[in-house]
């Protein structure tokens, strides 16, 4: 019975801290999609002449991309945490019959 909790108290321990890195995820795009329309806006009203706008959005762009990566983007491509554990016990088995 008591393992049975402290199994529970991990589950919700792992989900807690997904949801808190979903959730950071979407209040960061959130914060992109509201932000870079104000800085065009920004942009072509003070200074039409150079389009500034594009550094900041290309930049914030980025980060978002590599903040999917890290909350979605690694496991839809493969590399997840069970990936991680299945390749350790792969070349634990083939360290082990190379001796």
């Amino acid at each position: 019975m008591e393992n049975n909790n402290f199994l529970q108290e991990q589950a919700y321990i792992k989900a807690k801290k997904r949801v808190k890195e979903v959730k950071g995820f979407y209040i960061q795009f959130f914060l992109y999609c509201v932000t870079t329309p104000l800085l065009i806006t920004i942009n072509l009203m003070f200074s039409p002449g150079f389009h500034w706008f594009w550094f900041p959005t290309i930049g914030w762009a980025i980060a978002v991309f590599f903040h999917w990566m890290a909350v979605f983007g690694f496991n839809k491509i493969g590399f997840s945490k069970d990936w991680e554990e299945k390749k350790i016990k792969e070349l634990m088995e083939e360290y082990k019959y190379d001796k």
